[in-house]
């Protein structure tokens, strides 16, 4: 039975079969049983670096010393010849681009181990294009910049170097089979990177010995094999190519004259090339014993090199060498079309394949014939140099006659040890390595184990290998207190996210001028993680902020429980929110004043602090209550927090024309009648928003209520279960209402507790500004004496004009008998306390005595602004605005009806907008109301906030429509 990939002459083993994998091999070798596998073989390992060609120096080197060609020449890219499935779709992160061929010689009974790795061309390429596809596949057909995002610093760098420690784990596996090694390196000057990569092999040998021992205790070698995991110390030698950088002139061929060049200095005993040979020996000796990796005894040592023989062998580079194969086929074409004289003398003396000999007829230097020779020297004088199947065979020749190394060199030298495995030996003990170094088999659970403990080791490589990582780590770890004091500089006590992300973008700012290296990213996210536990660690702002956009002063904290007092000892404290900012504000009526804290929630805003005041100054007076929710269960639950739907267009339309609309189109359920309100305190919600003036549109209000349907039984039904955690405006649920109210309505006192000459007597008003503007109703006559009446000509002699009794005093009621006159006021109040009355928009009314002349009925058909800079500024450049508290009506004692519609819209769309909870409120006759305005307005996703200094005013406004007069 031949053996796995054996390689014979026709007949004898059967046809020759070419390189396969070593995964393939040692498999097929288990399964075929002994029988054929008692030969002894020598194992060479090969492995280094290739250059930027398409042909590898390390396939072309076995193809010469087998004197075939044993790989192709222009190899197919075949997936699964890679180990590790380095070809199929994947994380390239997981993947192993380190391919491992077997090739057996039979007849010189030498197997050869070729590793291929990222150092190669291949694989290399292999390795960037499963890269690229990866960023593709990452980045998506849209991405926004056009194409893949390209792999960041960090990952790009640990991908290579990971890909490093697996090709050491390669090695590793090469040094613990083989016999002899095969170094090749591109170039002719020694790489000083391997005396990094051989020191950490060693490293990591010696780590994860005695795991090699547990794998191959059971294999049938020898117990020097067992004890040392190697059947010897390895030999390495060095193969390097020239590649033109040192030109040796050949011998002068048949034809030629030997005395062309005269004046040439008589040649050397050694040629440059033997010259080098011998420089880098001596380099290669004395790096490797500094560095310890070579020692007097070599069976402590990871490999060693021999004493009294050549371990160096320079291949001499060039196109007729296998550099290029193009190149190369080129030349042998020129040389086949060309008749010389040496064909006929050669042709007999061909062996082995006819191809291959062909293809080295050309390449053939006459220095390499000097084999037959019994001389070693030239008729010149000169060594002849040997060939690399001469160089390399002298060194294999000790391992297949069983004498070993003996390279321990000092006073006394100890033996090492020396096995030669028969090939099935050496297929059981290979194969366990195999599994558990490369493949990291996980069926068995002892190699699973030992692979485990294997690629935990993996990291002693990484003090050796990722010397940048290291630098990097270094220079991040120099930076970062550099960056912690940049964050802590000029920084309060307790402060806020926002202040903590601002001196956090300062910091990495700090650190990215200092900080370089793969490790950037890592120590980047330890400066953040570290910023984060200085702030949260007590250091940390309370976030709330008050109603008013006022932060929290306190530290973070906790709210007391219902029940609870504050504890400010505790950790973290329990305590009520406060800003520290106080303002002064009257109650409900207006008469008096009294400080109050910045409010965090609507309750404390709207409610609370008016009803303190309630005991106080408006206990005794008249209100009309607004419907709040009423609980049919003893522990009712908040609506859900819900995104309304947005209201119908047609309502959109109406709200930007500023007109009020029917309690059926803005909310679709009438609150007050589900609360048994009678149809006469009710009221109608006329379609206009105009404010009255004119008769004809009191006639047309009056009409248009009249046939105007109300809503059904269904929509008059407000839920009992559930109430509104905020306030009522156009977004929220229908049904619903909240707890409280946040208006409130008050009567002062009847009609004639105005005086038009003197206004308001009320605390805070700014002189000349507690007036209230005249509003001229016009009233319809409704005798026939009445009808007939001219107004604008004198009475006649000795008849008395009716009603002229009632019409002697102003303010109070009916100045003429068609014409009633009311009064209205709109007044702003400031956080200090400051009232006034404002006559239109952003117009603050002062009167210098005798009452204002103005008339109210622009500031009824106006949208009036909720919010006004207030008209005594203070020293600081921040603005102080005056907000629209109080609506005040001197309702005449006349026949007619007016009723209220308040809607605020406390900013800019799409904010909602805001009523009572009695969307229209008919005031009774011969009365002072004021109409309180809530504080602050909260919906459900949170508070409405005053405006900033770049936000237009006018879209905090109080539509127009407040006010209608409609006659009885």
């Amino acid at each position: 039975m031949p053996l796995p990939g054996a390689a014979g002459p026709p007949g004898a083993m059967g046809t020759a079969v070419g390189p396969m994998s070593l995964r393939e091999l040692l498999l097929a070798a288990e399964a075929g049983g002994a029988a054929g596998g008692e030969e002894e073989v020598c194992v060479v390992g090969i492995f280094g670096k290739t250059a930027l060609q398409l042909c590898s120096e390390k396939e072309a080197l076995v193809s010469t010393v087998c004197d075939r060609q044993v790989f192709p020449l222009f190899p197919e890219e075949d997936p699964e010849l890679a180990d590790g499935a380095a070809g199929q779709e994947g994380d390239p992160a997981t993947k192993d681009y380190n391919q491992l061929q077997a090739y057996y010689s039979q007849e010189s009974r030498v197997l050869y181990l070729v590793l291929t790795s990222i150092c190669d061309t291949p694989q290399l390429l292999r390795a960037c294009r499963d890269l690229a596809a990866a960023e593709n596949r990452e980045a998506g057909p849209g991405h926004p910049s056009g194409g893949p995002a390209p792999l960041p610093h960090a990952e790009a760098h640990e991908f290579w170097k990971h890909q490093e420690k697996l090709h050491c784990l390669s090695l590793l596996y090469l040094f613990s089979v083989c016999h002899i090694l095969l170094l090749v390196h591109p170039t002719c000057s020694f790489d000083i990177t391997y005396d990094r990569v051989f020191r950490a092999l060693d490293g990591l040998r010696q780590k994860v010995l005695p795991s090699l021992k547990a794998a191959i205790k059971d294999c049938p070698v020898g117990k020097e094999w067992k004890l040392n995991c190697r059947p010897c110390p390895p030999r390495l030698l060095f193969l390097f190519q020239l590649n033109g950088a040192l030109k040796v002139d050949p011998l002068p061929s048949r034809g030629q004259d030997p005395c062309g060049h005269l004046e040439k200095p008589p040649p050397k005993k050694h040629s440059p090339k033997r010259r080098l040979q011998h420089a880098l020996e001596d380099q290669i000796y004395r790096i490797f014993r500094k560095s310890r990796v070579l020692t007097n005894q070599s069976i402590n040592c990871l490999f060693t090199v021999p004493a009294n023989q050549a371990f160096v062998y320079i291949v001499a580079g060039g196109p007729q060498d296998g550099d290029d194969p193009v190149a190369m086929l080129l030349d042998q074409l020129r040389s086949n079309c060309t008749m010389r004289e040496t064909d006929s003398l050669l042709a007999p003396t061909l062996s082995g394949p006819r191809r291959y000999q062909m293809m080295r007829h050309g390449r053939q230097q006459l220095s390499f014939h000097a084999e037959s020779t019994s001389s070693s020297s030239s008729s010149s004088g000169q060594l002849v140099d040997c060939t690399l199947k001469e160089f390399l065979w002298q060194h294999v020749e000790l391992v297949l006659s069983k004498k070993g190394f003996e390279d321990s060199v000092g006073r006394n030298p100890q033996p090492s040890h020396f096995e030669l495995p028969t090939y099935q030996k050496w297929v059981a003990a290979a194969l366990k390595l195999y599994e558990v170094t490369i493949e990291g088999k996980d069926d068995d659970p002892t190699c699973g184990e030992l692979s485990s403990k294997i690629m935990s080791s993996i990291k002693v490589l990484e003090g050796y290998l990722d010397i940048d990582t290291k630098f990097s780590e270094n220079r991040c770890q120099k930076a970062l207190p550099m960056a912690h004091s940049a964050y802590q500089s000029n920084l309060p006590h307790n402060y806020t996210m926002t202040v903590h992300k601002n001196q956090l973008a300062q910091a990495l700012r700090v650190y990215s001028q200092h900080a370089r290296g793969p490790a950037f990213h890592k120590y980047a996210m330890q400066l953040n993680e570290d910023c984060y536990k200085f702030w949260s660690n007590g250091h940390q702002l309370c976030e709330e902020r008050s109603l008013t956009d006022q932060h929290c002063v306190h530290k973070f904290h906790l709210l007391p429980k219902a029940g609870e007092k504050p504890e400010a000892d505790r950790n973290p404290p329990i305590l009520y929110h406060n800003s520290r900012a106080r303002s002064t504000g009257a109650c409900n009526c207006g008469r008096k004043q009294a400080p109050r804290e910045d409010p965090f929630d609507i309750k404390a805003a709207n409610y609370d602090f008016y009803q303190l005041l309630e005991e106080k100054c408006c206990g005794k007076l008249e209100h009309i209550n607004f419907p709040i929710f009423q609980p049919s269960t003893p522990d009712p639950a908040p609506a859900r927090d819900e995104s309304s739907p947005a209201p119908p267009e047609g309502e959109i339309e109406k709200l930007k024309e500023k007109e009020p609309q029917t309690q059926g189109e803005s909310t679709g359920l009438s609150l007050a009648l589900s609360l048994g309100q009678s149809t006469g305190s009710l009221g109608t919600y006329p379609p206009d928003a105009q404010g009255g003036g004119d008769n004809a549109e009191s006639h047309g209000q009056s009409g248009d209520s009249k046939s105007e349907k109300r809503p059904s039984l269904v929509d008059r039904q407000a839920s009992t279960v559930e109430y509104l955690p905020g306030m009522l405006h156009s977004n929220c649920p229908k049904g619903l209402l909240p707890k409280f109210s946040s208006w409130s309505l008050v009567k002062l006192g009847p009609a004639k507790a105005y005086n038009f000459h003197t206004g308001l007597d009320q605390q805070g008003f700014i002189p000349g500004t507690n007036y209230l503007m005249p509003w001229d109703i016009v009233i319809r006559t409704r005798t026939e004496d009445e009808g007939d009446l001219d107004t604008n000509s004198w009475p006649a002699p000795n008849k008395a004009v009716p009603g002229k009794r009632s019409a002697v005093v102003m303010g109070r009621g009916r100045r003429r008998d068609d014409i009633a006159r009311a009064f209205v006021g709109f007044e702003y109040e400031d956080a200090r306390g400051r009232r006034f009355m404002c006559s239109g928009p952003d117009k603050v009314m002062k009167v210098m005595g005798g009452g204002p002349k103005e008339s109210a009925l622009k500031a009824l058909n106006s949208d009036m602004p909720l919010y006004i800079l207030s008209s005594t500024q203070g020293r600081g450049l921040k603005p102080h605005y005056a907000q629209f508290m109080r609506l005040f009506v001197v309702v005449p004692d006349a026949p007619l009806q007016i009723t209220l519609t308040p809607q605020v819209q406390p900013g800019p769309p799409p904010c909602p907008i805001f009523y009572p909870e009695k969307q229209e409120i008919t005031l009774p006759s011969d009365g002072l109301w004021v109409l309180r305005f809530p504080y602050a307005y909260v919906t459900e996703r949170g508070p409405c906030f005053p405006p900033k200094e770049s936000q237009q005013l006018m879209s905090y406004k109080v539509l127009r429509g407040i006010l209608k007069a409609i006659t009885q």
